[in-house]
């Protein structure tokens, strides 16, 4: 049987209409109103010529205009295309004229983007509109389409209709257009309700961007919840801080980057986080010395480590529930977790063969969430998808208990000596060095042993370390071939990625390597 990513909005006004579905800045809306202003606005849209399986591409920070605007476009039966607001006019060219989008719906704070596209975008996109009130834009508001239009009934795109073509980073290359269908969706966020254990009463913050599935899985799982959406435009250290205490969150999904710049707000400024239930965290591995502060910090929040990627829709491991508490879980914590209630997982070597527990491999899987495929690329996407098989092009291996712990990425791993090395591994070393605050490994060329491993350090002010000092440090902790040879010390952010990572290939130029 198809599922329907409406439905879930369905569902939440049928059981709980007065209940507070979203909160952003001083506006509160229940899941009544909020059904009332997506089947208007998606009136709105079908009066702009959208119509079932177009792309409708939305640019947008964090907010309930963004919500409505994603159930709208289901709504109606189109596609949602969203467009991560810290790309590059080039990079907003690209999806927009890949995706055939003729829809463009921006809010107030990416409006200039729009005079930057190139003629191409701009001759493409039919209709701008501008997400929530006219103020002083000349176009077209969203707010505006709900209010000149009655509402339509559901268009009934299901199963596997293509719902989101959400495009991937492109640090290794082009980027590509992932397709992922309302079946792929619904399976993700019953999987995540069941996992995170979202109830009626959690209050969720979107404080990492929603255009990533990283936050935007929980539109769906807190939607099914018939719970509460709480938005952060963009993430600050303060403003999410006074939004948790403010609003009473309960659950927060964070990168580890931001779990390191919480962990320092928190140490610095007194807030009332008693409300929070649950740390969520994922998109890279966390240091291990950012959890310990963490834990110190708050022995009695919950830390859910999960593992995913844009292809899954996006979760393929969660940890169980008797290993949320540090205290209980120990080593295990350092696990991404087990596999997803409908998702099979194997660890396998170059050939597909699965290996033994313990042994490293190439992480694959299969499952409802598995995406389609990638748009208009058919040679990466008969390399991505095998025999049936999602490849992640992770390395991982699995213990005894099916947990899964990823180590790097394939491209990513160091080779120096015949001797596989992971620079997880030695990152989760380095950071349980007092004075230092990120940690980033790459391997670099070397004459002997092929490559060696470099580390690249950003440590507190006023930090008096020295490499020999590090080096020494985590030749206690791990064995001497996985050390770093070479310490380099970086000031300021380490490069990252639109998804918050550290961008490694960016890393290396800027290394010289």
């Amino acid at each position: 049987m198809a599922s329907y990513i409406t439905q879930t909005l369905s569902r939440a006004k049928q059981i709980n209409r007065n209940g507070i579905a979203l909160i952003c800045d001083e506006r509160k809306t229940t899941w009544e109103q909020v059904y009332d202003r997506v089947t208007r606005l998606a009136a709105g849209l079908q009066s702009l010529g959208v119509s079932r399986g177009d792309r409708v591409a939305v640019m947008s920070a964090n907010s309930d205009y963004f919500f409505e605007t994603l159930y709208a476009i289901w709504w109606v039966g189109a596609v949602a295309t969203p467009i991560n607001m810290r790309l590059a006019p080039a990079e907003v060219d690209y999806r927009i004229e890949d995706s055939g989008c003729e829809v463009l719906f921006v809010d107030t704070l990416h409006l200039d983007m729009i005079y930057q596209l190139s003629e191409a975008a701009r001759n493409q996109i039919s209709h701008v509109v501008l997400l929530g009130a006219k103020q002083s834009f000349d176009g077209i508001c969203s707010d505006q389409l709900i209010s000149e239009n009655t509402a339509i009934e559901d268009a009934g795109a299901g199963g596997d209709d293509l719902a989101y073509l959400i495009y991937t980073g492109g640090s290794t290359g082009r980027s590509k257009g992932v397709m992922l269908s309302h079946d792929n969706i619904v399976s993700n966020g019953i999987n995540a309700l069941h996992t995170i254990r979202y109830l009626r009463d959690s209050v969720f913050l979107h404080a990492g961007p929603m255009s990533h599935l990283a936050d935007g899985m929980s539109i769906f799982a807190v939607t099914m919840a018939c719970a509460t959406h709480v938005f952060q435009p963009r993430f600050t250290v303060e403003g999410c801080l006074e939004l948790i205490e403010r609003h009473r969150v309960s659950h927060v999904c964070l990168i580890p980057t931001m779990v390191e710049m919480i962990v320092q707000g928190a140490e610095a400024v007194d807030r009332d986080l008693s409300s929070l239930v649950q740390i969520q965290f994922g998109g890279a591995p966390m240091p291990v010395g950012t959890l310990k502060r963490a834990v110190a910090l708050w022995p009695d929040i919950l830390f859910l480590h999960g593992y995913g990627m844009t292809e899954t829709a996006p979760v393929i491991t969660m940890l169980p529930v008797d290993l949320l508490r540090p205290e209980v879980a120990g080593d295990k914590m350092n696990s991404c977790g087990q596999a997803m209630p409908n998702i099979e997982i194997k660890i396998v070597d170059p050939e597909g063969k699965e290996v033994p527990r313990g042994d490293v491999g190439e992480l694959i899987l299969r499952g409802p969430n598995v995406m389609l495929g990638y748009w208009n690329m058919p040679e990466a996407t008969a390399k991505a998808l095998r025999d049936g098989w999602m490849h992640t092009e992770d390395a991982a291996y699995m213990d005894e208990d099916g947990l899964v712990y990823v180590v790097d990425r394939l491209k990513d791993m160091i080779i120096s000596g015949g001797e596989n090395i992971y620079s997880t591994e030695v990152e989760n070393a380095l950071t349980t060095m007092p004075g230092i605050v990120q940690a980033a490994v790459i391997g670099v060329p070397h004459d002997v042993w092929g490559e060696a491993v470099h580390a690249v350090l950003v440590v507190e002010a006023g930090s008096n370390l020295v490499g020999e000092a590090v080096i020494a440090h985590c030749k206690t902790l791990i064995a001497s071939y996985k050390c770093p040879k070479t310490v380099q010390f970086w000031t300021g952010d380490l490069p990252t990625t639109n998804a918050g990572k550290v961008d490694k290939k960016v890393l290396r130029q800027k290394c010289g390597y």
